[in-house]
């Protein structure tokens, strides 16, 4: 994968495609600014590097066509504060000013964004003379923006792209052991590549969330109300012989998905009728801590309950916190772990924290990523 270090950008244009698809409130204000702060190491080098402008590309949302709810103005608006320059927001690419940093409005308002079209590909290569592609939670879709534009301007890898491939494949090709994967969330289809490629190459994988369930069922348990995703029991079950595999052995449980239900702690993993499994157990949360104490690396994605709830957040503020405890290499996939870490205070804690989830899965079951191919 060329890098910057391969790209001579003095006196250019440089296009970059970033990742600025952050949250935003109801009054468009944007609650977390972590992605484009992420950009910023690539965008001040460049513009160090002598760049004469740098046109930046970038998705928020996913719009049918154009729609003011989707403008990337609170972005442009944010990165020209942090960098101290401002950065004009251009509404299309027939319209792209003069101007140090300019961003260009939503790439997924231009037909053809999504599909790869290599003709919307040369408007966008058009302006600039090199590319540099820095958005890692898209590297994983073949679009104009990430994979057809790469292959039509001297093009690299920004350092941010740079240092979640190396990090992700480093913990996979040569992880200081223990190696252990902490998977969570809801579905376990959603994850059987990630178990897979956990199961075959580390030495320990916890499961948590309501992707267990599936499990439990599979192993003859009554899981009463709680979320049991029906696809993903024999999924389950083709995995539970596995050494390996360690599921929560207590729960909490609701009477409902609510903040102020009924709560019961469970002493074992069969659910009652009529309530649902909502976190991982004390023991259970111990055990993980543990077990993640002694690594020597951790990858973790999903939560291990639903943690935006009070009585249900304590197994993944357990999780995190050992995480940010353990003198092991700590690798978080995005998503909801990377939002449990910032609700605890927490997300400066480990050593990588990943801005793409979807790419960071992807990476780790050993697909090839279009945006990252199109750079090698």
């Amino acid at each position: 994968m060329r890098t910057l270090d391969d790209l001579d950008v003095d006196g250019k244009r440089v296009l970059v495609r970033v990742d600025f698809n952050v949250p935003l409130d109801e009054a468009r204000n944007i609650t977390d600014d972590a992605r484009i702060r992420a950009a910023l190491p690539t965008l001040e080098e460049l513009r160090a590097k002598g760049a004469s402008q740098l046109v930046l590309l970038a998705h928020l949302g996913r719009p049918k066509g154009r729609d003011a709810k989707f403008s990337l103005k609170p972005a442009a608006e944010r990165l020209g504060e942090l960098l101290g320059v401002e950065v004009t927001l251009a509404p299309d690419l027939d319209d792209v000013p003069a101007g140090d940093v300019v961003m260009v409005e939503n790439v997924r308002f231009f037909e053809g964004e999504t599909t790869n079209d290599a003709e919307l590909a040369k408007r966008y290569a058009a302006l600039a003379d090199v590319y540099v592609n820095d958005a890692f939670g898209a590297a994983h879709r073949a679009h104009a923006s990430t994979e057809a534009v790469a292959h039509l301007l001297p093009s690299a890898a920004g350092r941010l792209l740079e240092r979640e491939v190396k990090t992700l494949n480093g913990i996979l090709e040569d992880p200081k052991r223990p190696l252990v994967a902490v998977v969570g969330g809801a579905k376990v289809t959603d994850k059987i590549g990630v178990l897979n490629a956990f199961l075959e190459r580390a030495d320990a994988v916890l499961i948590g969330g309501a992707m267990c369930f599936p499990f439990f069922k599979a192993s003859g348990h009554s899981v009463g109300a709680s979320l049991c995703e029906e696809a993903g029991i024999e999924p389950a079950r083709a995995l539970l012989g596995d050494a390996k595999l360690q599921l929560p052995t207590d729960l909490v449980a609701g009477r409902e998905f609510s903040a102020d239900t009924e709560v019961q702690a469970l002493d074992g993993v069969d659910v009652p009728d009529g309530w649902m499994g909502l976190d991982v157990g004390p023991e259970t949360a111990e055990r993980y801590s543990a077990t993640i104490a002694a690594a020597g690396t951790v990858f973790w994605n999903g939560p291990m309950g639903a943690f935006e709830l009070a009585p249900f957040a304590a197994g993944t503020e357990r999780v995190a916190e050992a995480m940010a405890a353990t003198s092991a290499t700590t690798v978080v996939g995005g998503g909801d772990s990377a939002a449990a870490l910032a609700q605890f205070g927490l997300a400066d804690k480990v050593d990588h924290l990943s801005t793409g989830g979807g790419a960071s899965l992807e990476l780790i079951e050993g697909k090839e990523l279009p945006g990252v191919q199109a750079l090698s």
